[in-house]
């Protein structure tokens, strides 16, 4: 088992970020997403937003993985999400629902407001194999993939951050 958690502080107000948060599919820094479609979205009686996602991802499988154990390099994932718009806060859980013997992905983002114009992101991951003597292996080569592959989630998030602000700006030059 692998566990992953970090903080990072976007300097941009909570609204800008979670609406990036929610339109980063597509960007040029996922290029591994071929889809993400909303499987079911509604109010809660507390008046927070739910939805479900369900994800496609593609990538390389490593070298080292023999080939009859996993047939193709694409995955599904479902992401479950919950906007509270009062408390500022977007709790995010999303895990893989194939090759789960491989390598179980579950991963929480919580965005929260950090002040008047920033956003703090707290990430956890839990990273487990049920490959038997390659688990240890598969593990580590996740947790590196992880961390990698966070920060160009990141860079992708700040990109639509910009695109949003050039939006925004465009529209109140009318």
């Amino acid at each position: 088992v692998k566990f992953f958690a970090q903080t990072h502080t976007y300097d941009e107000p909570w609204q800008t970020v979670t609406l990036a948060f929610f339109l980063r599919y597509p960007n040029p820094y996922a290029t591994h997403v071929l889809s993400a479609d909303v499987i079911s979205r509604s109010f809660t009686p507390r008046g927070t937003l739910v939805t479900t996602r369900l994800i496609l991802k593609k990538g390389p499988m490593p070298k080292w993985l023999p080939r009859s154990v996993v047939g193709r390099a694409e995955s599904w994932i479902v992401e479950e999400s919950e906007v509270d718009p009062l408390g500022k806060v977007v709790k995010c859980e999303t895990r893989n629902v194939d090759h789960v013997r491989v390598l179980s992905v579950r991963e929480s983002v919580e965005l929260k407001e950090g002040g008047a114009a920033s956003t703090i992101q707290r990430t956890e991951a839990k990273l487990v194999s049920q490959l038997g003597w390659l688990a240890r292996r598969a593990e580590r080569y996740g947790h590196e993939k992880f961390q990698r592959n966070l920060e160009r989630s990141r860079a992708g998030l700040h990109l639509v951050v910009d695109l949003l602000r050039q939006s925004r700006e465009q529209a109140l030059a009318l």
